[in-house]
């Protein structure tokens, strides 16, 4: 296996969740399978829990049909967030995972290797076809000594993201190995592991070594444990190397999760909101020492404070042990077992608001709130800054008693009931269950192959850094249109530019032009689904994020580079771009743009396998399947109706 080269594997698990979901058991239906292909795949309802009108409940009642119709198990709301979940549940080292949101890297700290991809990527993995990816660089992290008390993984990541940036990750694996990395306990390493996506990497993964069997023997599942350590000749592409005992508390400061700076050193100004929540950082121990820093303080008046755990069963065990009584003395407000605020669906910042959260991610927009600023922590420095209502560490709490930080460790035994899992049905029972579709769920668009001759006029010139959340925004009300692309289409890029998606329907035929790392951030591939509804042809940018990239060849929107950067600036909104023999330039990979308006030229480049390229000509990997199907005499549910992506203006 090459770096760079398309590589082929099968796919043991995988996951979705409630607000992505729909769009891929609505593909696993129009590609015209009735029953999974893989060994385990469970939909988790638990990113949008606030039901504001019909449209959501409407989307669990037909996400828990499609897991009883093609033999899913479904996690309940108020079970716990996927990634939490999954791991706890469902994770076994050695196996490779699959999951529609691109923080699923969360599961290689128990040595899987587990992807975040888009939803028609899942659709594909779960009809059992080995899944298309592009071998990866593997990096090795070195990591040396041991956290000090105050200080969390969250810290490993952060002075991570510093050193490789926001997209210095792209074609890469970070394989984390040394006596530093056998200091951490699985939900540790799965905070780092997680944040890994926001360097733009393909996975993290850890080591199946003694952490992770005492962690699975908690889980009362010793018999899923596998050890798998590193060969001692392994060979890596390149090598960091991080002493543990050096960090020290360090703060993500707004817009980009690699703006890092020291904790000490970030600006005492006042901060209107924490929250202590997400996947990323609510395990056990996070939260039992987030409570021990909160001990016989109280939330400052100015501050509103927030805790939303990541599972039932984290949530259980620490308010057996009296955790959650200390945060709710210390005027913290539990919420819902959701990922919830992460993603903008509820506890939106105020005017202007300052909001420090444990979260992973802090893209302008992505509380909710255009105007407020986000800085990413860990559990303990989110703690202390509740206190002060300013940025402000646990040692400057605690002092001298900071060491009682360092006798928190993740439990010895979880209770492991499983009520809140709805395993799948056998195939016959299966195959009597209606599927269950409210008026707010339509199919997805379809586009059609490439045309001849691409002409069409540049209906959006972004900049530097366009997130998933400045295509589709998130939000309670947003997310609950996910499953209706016609709706949620008319608020396609609303926040960056709300003329966007008048101009794009008007257009008919279009083209977008972008700077840097295009489509970074959130896996949601209604960014790439949206636009085509909208028209959107292609997207010419300077450079691509991984998962977006692969968004957009699946949903038939044809990725390209500019061949010399500079060429950016000499293109204007509503330029009219025109690429004779489209079909046969893609092929070639290298595409003569004529710009009609300004009478000049230049040549895109295409980074395309030819697997890829086969999707890409084929119109999208819907059609791709299906054709593939018909080739070999099987159904292709063909029958099921299409939405249009040349919408009337």
């Amino acid at each position: 296996m090459k770096p760079g080269e398309d590589i082929f594997v099968h796919v043991d698990q995988t996951l979705t969740h409630d607000i992505n979901a729909v769009m891929t058991y609505l593909a696993f239906e129009q590609i015209g399978m009735d029953r999974i292909g893989v060994d385990t795949a469970v939909s988790y309802l638990d990113h949008n829990l606030l039901y504001i009108d019909y449209k959501t409940p409407d989307d669990h009642i037909y996400l828990q049909s499609a897991a009883k119709r093609f033999g899913v198990y479904v996690s309940r709301p108020g079970n716990g967030i996927c990634h939490a979940v999954h791991l706890a549940r469902f994770g076994k080292p050695g196996l490779i995972s699959m999951g529609g949101d691109s923080h699923t890297p969360h599961g290689g700290a128990i040595g899987m290797l587990a992807i975040g991809v888009g939803g028609m990527d899942v659709a594909t993995a779960m009809t059992g076809v080995p899944m298309r990816l592009t071998m990866p660089r593997v990096v090795n992290v070195y990591l040396t000594g041991h956290l000090r008390p105050g200080v969390n993984s969250k810290e490993v990541i952060l002075q991570m993201l510093k050193k490789v940036s926001i997209k210095g990750g792209l074609g890469k694996v970070y394989e984390y190995t040394g006596p530093g990395a056998a200091s951490l306990e699985v939900p540790q390493r799965a905070t780092i592991t997680n944040m890994g996506a926001e360097m733009g990497a393909t996975t993290s993964i850890f080591p199946a070594d003694e952490p992770v069997r005492r962690y699975l023997t908690a889980q009362g599942r010793t018999e899923d444990y596998t050890e798998l350590l590193p060969d001692e000749d392994a060979e890596y592409d390149e090598r960091i190397e991080i002493n543990l005992s050096e960090l020290q508390p360090l703060v993500a400061c707004h817009p980009q999760p690699d703006r890092v700076i020291p904790a000490c050193e970030a600006p005492k100004q006042q901060v209107s909101q924490v929250f202590n929540g997400s996947c990323t950082n609510t395990s056990y121990a996070d939260v039992a020492k987030a409570a021990l820093v909160l001990r016989g303080h109280h939330v400052n008046e100015n501050v509103q404070c927030t805790c939303g755990i990541c599972s039932r069963q984290t949530y259980k065990a620490l308010m057996k042990d009296g955790y959650i009584d200390m945060l709710i003395d210390a005027g913290v407000r539990m919420l819902e077992i959701s990922c919830g605020p992460c993603c903008a669906i509820g506890q939106t910042p105020p005017t202007n608001g300052i909001a420090v959260r444990t979260s992973n991610r802090n893209f302008k927009g992505r509380a909710g709130n255009p105007n407020a600023k986000i800085y990413l922590v860990s559990p303990e420095t989110a703690a202390a800054t509740a206190i002060r209502g300013t940025l402000t560490t646990a040692e400057e709490i605690l002092g001298d008693q900071t060491g009682i930080l360092d006798g928190i460790h993740e439990p010895e035994v979880y209770d492991s009931n499983d009520n809140m899992l709805i395993p799948p049905l056998p195939r016959k029972e299966a195959e009597k269950v209606p599927l269950v579709k409210g008026p707010n769920i339509q199919y997805l668009p379809v586009p059609e192959k490439p045309d001849e001759v691409l002409d069409a006029k540049v209906s959006l010139k972004g900049t530097d850094n366009i997130s998933t959340d400045d295509i589709t925004p998130a939000s309670a009300e947003l997310s609950s249109m996910r499953a209706n692309i016609p709706l949620m289409s008319r608020y396609c890029y609303m926040r960056y530019d709300p003329k966007f998606a008048e101009r794009a329907g008007k257009l008919g035929h279009s083209i977008i032009v972008a700077g840097e790392n295009y489509g970074q951030g959130s896996s949601r591939e209604h960014a790439a689904i949206n636009p085509v509804y909208l028209g959107v042809s292609c997207v010419i940018a300077k450079s691509i994020a991984r998962i977006h990239r692969g968004n957009l060849i699946n949903h038939g929107i044809v990725p390209m580079y500019f061949e010399n950067k500079e060429d950016y600036d000499g293109i204007d909104l509503l330029d009219e771009l025109r690429i004779d023999n489209f079909p046969k330039q893609i092929m070639g990979k290298r595409v003569l743009v004529q710009n009609v308006t300004k009478n000049t030229s230049f040549y895109a480049v295409l980074d395309l396998s030819p697997a890829e390229m086969e999707v890409v000509l084929d119109g999208g990997q819907l059609r791709h399947l299906k054709k593939q199907r018909k080739e070999l005499g099987v159904p292709t549910g063909a029958e099921i109706q299409e939405i249009h992506v040349k919408p009337q203006a």
